[in-house]
């Protein structure tokens, strides 16, 4: 679906309300406040506080889908580097959008409201049939192995990421990069957490030692 740019604004407040406060902290009063518009417009546009979270889940899910249609039809590219491609968008994805997985994060710990949990629950099930159409493309031109576990091949990416991210403090003390501006930081981070990954990822997909 596409939004404009009103749309847009609401669902990006409501993010950081949502990642800051929790969904049921939040009020649609709290999101027109901080986004300077009024309920009604929120209750025109998205129906209710739960049409909102099914929005910005919406909104999140449509770009990895898209992502791998493109590199379906990408002939240019082998099958490893399409995947090692995705888990680049995906760490970059997570370091730019901290506020949503922080929120689907505390969710799904506290395991309360059911209309969330079956948010997340089809984007993983979404995540998971594009991330296994990339994977049987490799399969199907012999570069993969068969017989992969897709699930805990994305276990892997999201956990080794999702880990990083909440103890990013203590990644820093025990390296002792407490001192390093902040875009430092994640930029190191992003291109450890590359390499480690996409080194698991080989292991696990290609017939390569």
């Amino acid at each position: 679906m596409i939004y404009n740019d009103k749309q847009l604004q609401i669902i990006g407040t409501a993010e950081r309300l949502f990642a800051n406060k929790g969904f049921d902290g939040t009020s649609v009063r709290d999101i027109a406040d901080e986004a300077g518009v009024n309920i009604a417009m929120i209750s025109y546009y998205f129906g209710s506080k739960e049409k909102l979270m099914e929005a910005l889940f919406s909104k999140r899910s449509s770009d990895i889908n898209l992502q791998v249609e493109t590199l379906l039809h990408n002939e240019e590219i082998a099958p490893l580097q399409k995947m090692e491609s995705l888990v680049d968008s995906y760490i970059d994805k997570v370091m730019q959008k901290q506020q949503f997985f922080k929120i689907m994060i505390c969710e799904q710990v506290i395991n309360k409201n059911p209309v969330i949990i079956s948010l997340i629950h089809d984007l993983k099930k979404k995540n998971t049939e594009a991330i296994n159409k990339l994977i049987k493309d490799g399969q199907q031109k012999g570069a993969f192995k068969k017989n992969i576990d897709v699930l805990l091949l994305i276990n892997t990416l999201i956990g080794s990421i999702t880990q990083m991210m909440l103890t990013s403090d203590y990644y820093k003390e025990y390296n002792g990069l407490q001192d390093i501006p902040e875009d430092q930081f994640f930029e190191q981070v992003k291109e450890k957490m590359s390499k480690h990954v996409k080194f698991l990822f080989k292991a696990l997909l290609t017939y390569e030692v």
